[in-house]
């Protein structure tokens, strides 16, 4: 899929991170989440654990205290800006950055103990590919876990922006909504069992939390961070206000007091090698 973003799609090519404006846009969403698959993961003290996608390092930093000083968490990444925010981030730690593709591994089999995977495989060329990966770095008894988001409709911060911008951007929707990719929980369960995983769960969770107000929600966007951000600031100016109106519009049946109160839901799988 040529489309000129960077590898991963979340970070513009050539160009560092933004890791605050990446974390308002997404972080803090996904860092309600973590626990949950990090538990789902059996994740505890003195696991070897790998976190595909980590990115920023969001869910490998909630990992590091788990681990403990007889733990270690390593980082893949294909994305070398992603990869290079989350060194910095998590420098000092036992934190062991690693740029590679999800779908090719390199590491031996049976090597963790753990694999995570947080708001990753859904970018996946090949998802199932990805899986089977996961499965065979896992050693035995060891267990996956991984987080994807729901449909576009449970997830109304994303959802909107990709449903507006696929109208100015018809040629850029499957990017646009590759976030949702995954929503089936029945695709996501058939990817672990085809990959030789026991044990399988597929469980709905959603969190809650707030902006202070509609522009706290839209700066981030602004920075271009993420695919549809990026996407975003592809248009000509007359088009971005449009866009931002249109979204501001949509949103503004979560207005409460000022602020805007969504929820997300996002889909958690787990099983075990």
């Amino acid at each position: 899929m040529s489309t000129g973003f960077g590898a991963g799609f979340h970070a513009q090519p050539g160009k560092a991170v933004d890791a605050l404006a990446y974390d308002r846009w997404t972080g803090r969403w996904s860092r309600l989440f973590v626990p949950a698959v990090l538990a789902a993961a059996a994740v505890k003290p003195g696991c070897r654990v790998l976190d595909v996608s980590t990115g920023t390092g969001e869910a490998a930093g909630m990992a590091l205290p788990l681990v403990g000083i007889e733990g270690t968490v390593v980082g893949a990444d294909i994305s070398p800006a992603m990869l290079a925010s989350a060194r910095t981030r998590l420098s000092g730690s036992s934190f062991l950055p690693v740029a590679a593709d999800g779908q090719a591994l390199p590491f031996n089999d049976a090597s963790f103990d753990a694999v995570i995977c947080q708001l990753g495989l859904q970018f996946f060329p090949d998802p199932a590919r990805g899986v089977g990966e996961f499965r065979r770095v896992l050693r035995e008894g060891g267990r996956v876990a991984i987080c994807v988001i729901s449909t576009a409709d449970r997830a109304p911060m994303w959802g909107n922006l990709a449903d507006v911008l696929s109208r100015f951007l018809p040629e850029l929707r499957d990017v646009l909504f590759l976030s949702f990719a995954l929503h089936d929980p029945n695709r996501l369960e058939a990817m672990l069992v085809d990959a030789g995983l026991r044990d399988v769960s597929v469980e709905r969770t959603t969190r809650e939390d707030s902006f202070e107000s509609f522009a706290d929600y839209w700066e981030p966007i602004e920075a271009g961070v993420g695919s549809l951000p990026q996407s975003y600031l592809r248009l000509r100016p007359a088009d971005r206000r449009a866009v931002r109106e249109e979204v501001r519009s949509r949103l503004s049946r979560f207005e409460l007091t000022g602020k805007l109160c969504m929820s997300v839901e996002m889909l958690i799988a787990s099983a075990r090698a």
